[in-house]
């Protein structure tokens, strides 16, 4: 089942709300010793999150199908990157990480038990029913929930501060429909200026006709600018439009590139580099950086060297007012940090408060 986004939390009374947890989308199924843990793709994930199969065989009932998500915490705050790293191809590297940085799952649904599909009861039977299971070891965990649009909207607002996405709203009276946007999500959304230092052709175009995607640049408190992410949504039109309005910024574009030559090696953050996903060179444009570009996010993601943003970006619009240097780093929010321990036992607490 997904969701749909929506401005703000509804009032209306016909919704379950909970916390929106950013970690990967899991379905686990159990029948007596076999297990299987399942993306939102389809594919199996029993081999990335051994500790993951271990737990459910210890703290679930034989005959079972949850939904739910994978997250991985370090220092009480989920860690996005520390969670992609168990994607990886190496079982030697994934044992080590299960050991270093044990996933947790958060069950937020019951859609099977022992001989009983409950797919077709309401929202408010399938959540009665996953609150009466005994669930055991602490890594298994069951997701906090409310009809209270009020105390919904102060999860929005603090439980950020642990790492959460916003919040997700679960029709209290409807089925669970596989499939279908039936559910609603609140994120949360900010806007930072960047400045526009490359850029990459759209795929199946001829360079130059247009534009796939502009390279974001913020600065640190070092005056190194890294590479942030991409803005890349553009119509067909649009997208035409940009590579006519940016060739004039191509033409010495390369003549002291932050990411391009000696001062490429120095550790900071680049455009299509080789990693686990890519095994080679992405190629890209550098561009003269003097345009200044307004964009909404919804997370930054990683400190070392340097944050970026979680997924491309939107863009909103061009700012002329705006220096290229003046696109730095401070200008991101920072939410008040939050106590993960306290988002799953569904307490409004602030770290330090007692």
């Amino acid at each position: 089942m997904l969701a749909s986004p929506v401005a703000s939390v509804p009032t209306d009374g016909t919704m379950l709300f909970e916390p929106k947890w950013d970690g990967f989308r899991c379905l686990v199924f159990r029948d007596g010793q076999d297990v299987t843990l399942q993306s939102r793709s389809g594919k199996p994930l029993n081999r990335y999150f051994p500790e993951a199969v271990e737990s459910i065989l210890a703290g679930c009932p034989d005959r079972i199908v949850l939904d739910g998500e994978l997250v991985v915490e370090q220092d009480g705050r989920l860690d996005w990157d520390a969670l992609g790293a168990r994607i990886h191809p190496a079982a030697s590297r994934i044992a080590e990480l299960a050991a270093a940085t044990p996933s947790r799952f958060v069950a937020f649904d019951l859609l099977a038990h022992g001989d009983q599909s409950l797919l077709d009861e309401p929202g408010e039977a399938r959540r009665a029913a996953l609150a009466d299971l005994p669930l055991g070891p602490d890594r298994l965990h069951l997701t906090p929930s409310t009809s209270d649009a009020v105390l919904a909207g102060e999860w929005f607002t603090l439980f950020e501060g642990a790492g959460l996405d916003g919040v997700i709203g679960k029709p209290a009276a409807g089925p669970y429909t596989p499939g279908k946007r039936s559910m609603i999500k609140v994120k949360h959304r900010r806007t930072a200026d960047c400045v526009v230092a490359g850029l990459r052709w759209h795929t199946g175009t001829e360079p130059g006709t247009a534009v796939g995607s502009l390279l974001l640049g913020l600065i640190d408190d070092n005056g190194v600018t890294h590479h942030a992410g991409v803005v890349g949504a553009f119509t067909a039109a649009r997208r035409r439009e940009l590579a006519a309005e940016l060739a004039d910024l191509i033409e010495g574009g390369e003549r002291g590139h932050p990411w391009l030559g000696p001062e490429a090696s120095d550790g900071r953050r680049l455009p299509g580099v080789i990693n686990r996903w890519r095994s080679s060179e992405a190629e890209w444009i550098p561009l003269r950086r003097e345009r200044v570009v307004e964009v909404s996010y919804d997370h930054t993601e990683g400190r070392d060297p340097a944050p970026r943003f979680r997924h491309t970006t939107q863009f909103v619009r061009w700012r002329p007012d705006r220096e290229p240097d003046s696109c730095r780093y401070d200008q991101l929010d920072e939410p008040v940090r939050f106590d993960l321990s306290s988002v799953l036992a569904g307490e409004v607490r602030q770290r330090g408060d007692r």
